[in-house]
């Protein structure tokens, strides 16, 4: 008999309050093991009380408190967002009390894959030439641009894996300086500058705000071979425009496709862990066994990049335990500060509510996501917090502060220097990115069956008590070398990327 047969619930900790639903359960089903009778009829990846609640009383799932029950409910009872009253719960923050360092292991010993080893020594995974804009103004002669070198046109050059326009909305009618100029201009330079980018072209109207001059100061960018300015204004338009940038691309062919793979070691990977269309299963499948792939890479010496700040907010004390300093720690801690008083008074998800898609999924609140969201990081120590794309320059698992908005977010850790993007899905998202790849890791099998096109890896198979979490972790690492070695990812199959190229747009717009 298998455990589906067994039992139609998941049980995730012995002093949960809750169980979850493995599959969708009619009313009056009784539950083996746990001695109740469903109440009502229960979607798979809900809840359903374990026992008599009383009104108030902390709601346990991973024994782990995700709300506070809003009447008193029977066993049995169907748990969700209708009666599961969102509060704030005392965290322990224990800055740095848990910290345990990584046992790496030796160079020798260390996993390799394909890479694509820079005259600096940095690593890549994916060879691409970019057509940059300062602003919003230059982004049609961008994409006529990046559009001309089709399939046809490469041909001859097989190394290159494509030409690409990264436009945005912004870059004029805002602050001249500050903040939001500031990261507008980190996040652009940082894809000008990561190794996935053989070379670039920045395009400006030329009298934008961004001013294509002072961004390559203030970036440290100098023109060369690899990288170059056109200025629309300055050449005559549109037309004469596009005909110059062609020809400007066409000079970068012949050196980026000198490019050779060679094997080099897993400490050169940087991925960027995301989670969108969450649902019931995430945090009991895919982010967790994504949480076990992690630690693997890890002790072969890699980078993690944990973000979505506003995902983590609930269960943040669960990192500034096991941080390295509680300096670090105290990084994370100002992070969600912010994002407390930037979200006053708004209906955004750090207030309680998700979106209605993670609501159907199973997920009552902010919280009940955060406990699941934060499982993608395993259980390494927390090495250091940046601020949105900024360079990531610690080994280890890190967080990076970004919105929980998926294209804004995987924006901000490309920027900071991660070549591929581990993405999450219970509902199923279609997401992916350039220059580093996303390969997606779909919760549930009924959604990845539904949308394999899509999904690159089954997690629903420990739902489905087909594998465990560590055996699941194995295949995501191994995953992981092998589309850092050049096997596209579903979201490469199906031409995604080009429109997720999104800075996060803070502050005023004039």
């Amino acid at each position: 008999m298998n455990s589906r047969e067994v039992s139609p619930v998941i049980r995730l900790d012995a002093a949960d309050n809750v169980v979850i639903a493995r599959i969708e359960i009619p009313a009056g089903t009784a539950i083996p093991g746990e001695g109740i009778a469903t109440q009502q009829a229960v979607p798979l990846g809900h809840k359903i009380a374990a026992r008599a609640i009383a009104r108030g009383e902390a709601v346990l799932k991973y024994n782990t408190v995700i709300g506070y029950a809003a009447e008193d409910l029977a066993p049995g009872t169907w748990m969700h967002s209708h009666n599961i009253a969102f509060g704030d719960t005392e965290r322990d923050y224990r800055h740095g009390l848990d910290y345990v360092p990584t046992e790496l292991l030796p160079p020798a010993q260390r996993a390799t894959f394909q890479g694509i080893v820079r005259d600096d020594g940095r690593v890549a995974t994916r060879n691409y030439l970019g057509v940059f804009v300062v602003g919003n103004c230059g982004a049609t002669v961008a994409r006529k641009i990046a559009n001309h070198f089709d399939a046809s046109r490469l041909a001859a050059f097989p190394q290159i894996d494509g030409v690409v326009p990264f436009v945005h909305e912004i870059g004029c009618g805002m602050e001249m300086t500050g903040e939001p100029m500031d990261l507008l201009r980190r996040t652009i330079a940082g894809h000008i500058k990561h190794p996935n980018t053989v070379g670039a072209l920045v395009i400006a109207l030329g009298c934008e705000r961004n001013n294509i001059h002072g961004f390559f100061e203030q970036e440290g960018l100098v023109e060369g071979p690899m990288l170059k300015k056109l200025v629309i204004q300055d050449v005559g338009g549109v037309k004469s425009a596009t005909e110059q940038g062609i020809a400007l691309i066409e000079g970068m062919l012949p050196k980026a496709d000198e490019v050779r793979r060679q094997p080099v070691s897993a400490e050169h990977l940087m991925i960027g862990m995301q989670c969108g269309g969450s649902d019931g299963f995430s945090g009991l499948s895919a982010n967790p066994a994504l949480g076990a792939a992690v630690d693997i890479l890890v002790r072969h010496g890699g980078t993690a990049i944990l973000s979505e700040t506003s995902e983590i907010f609930g269960v943040e004390h669960t990192l500034t335990a096991r941080a390295v300093t509680p300096e670090v720690g105290r990084k994370l801690v100002a992070r969600i500060d912010w994002w407390l008083e930037y979200n006053r008074g708004r209906d955004t998800q750090i207030n309680g509510r998700v979106s209605p898609g993670n609501n159907a999924g199973g997920l009552a609140n902010v919280l009940e996501k955060s406990l699941g969201g934060a499982k993608k990081g395993g259980n390494a120590p927390l090495m250091d917090v940046y601020e949105y794309a900024h360079p990531v320059t610690a080994r280890g698992l890190v967080f990076m502060d970004t919105p929980g908005y998926d294209p804004v977010s995987a924006t901000g850790q490309i920027a900071g220097g991660a070549n591929l993007i581990a993405f999450t899905t219970g509902r199923g998202s279609c997401f992916g990115s350039v220059p580093a790849p996303t390969f997606k890791l779909a919760s549930n099998s009924p959604m990845y069956q539904r949308m394999s096109d899509d999904m690159d890896i089954n997690c629903g198979q420990i739902i489905d008590g087909d594998k465990t979490i560590a055996q699941m972790g194995q295949e995501i690492f191994e995953r992981l070398l092998a589309h850092a070695s050049g096997e596209q990812t579903k979201s490469e199959l199906n031409g995604l990327g080009e429109d997720e190229f999104c800075p996060w747009q803070i502050g005023v717009l004039a």
